[in-house]
């Protein structure tokens, strides 16, 4: 059986800080969309959003093939913002990956705090990411996201410490390791 833990959120909202404390404890691979885009950036070029968008969908479908091959019992984290596709397309590639069981950790913050997180890292991100003028986009963003609610769901509120052992304890039966 391979499972798959959907570190879900928008941009800034803590998923890849929660992914690694996960990882790290767990040995999990983490497969994120910008480890997979950023190198096509390199290679590609940075283009503009709807560029960025493409190469987005594209790691997306990246991320589900590499599960795809993995062997049977293997488990994975997606660090990713499930919400910027269309639900069936993410269904579509968990059946295709012969993933059996999902759970989800929806990592979330208010909007104002991901606009300051969001502007304070501009220039540490890959310059193939939207800039400052993505910021009130960002904020909108944060008003209509929501989880996908694919299996079992932990809320992570972002603007108070994470405690990972208790996502750690939630995720064995979550996913059914007992």
């Amino acid at each position: 059986m391979k499972r798959a833990v959907l570190v879900n959120g928008i941009p800034a909202t803590g998923k890849s800080t929660v992914a690694r404390a996960i990882s790290g404890r767990t040995g999990w691979i983490i497969l994120t969309l910008d480890t997979i885009k950023e190198p096509f950036f390199d290679q590609l070029g940075v283009g503009d959003r709807e560029f960025n968008r493409a190469l987005g969908r594209a790691s997306y479908h990246a991320i589900w093939s590499i599960i795809r091959d993995a062997p049977d019992g293997s488990s994975f984290i997606i660090d990713a913002w499930f919400g910027f596709q269309p639900r069936e397309v993410l269904e579509a590639h968990i059946e295709r990956a012969g993933v059996e069981a999902t759970a989800e950790i929806w990592c979330h913050a208010p909007g104002e705090v991901l606009a300051k997180r969001y502007g304070d890292r501009l220039d540490q991100r890959h310059a193939g990411h939207p800039g400052a003028a993505f910021i009130p986009e960002l904020i909108e963003l944060a008003k209509r996201a929501a989880p996908v609610d694919r299996g079992p769901r932990f809320d992570v509120d972002t603007t108070q410490p994470t405690d990972i052992e208790a996502i750690l304890a939630w995720l064995e039966p979550a996913l059914r390791l007992e």
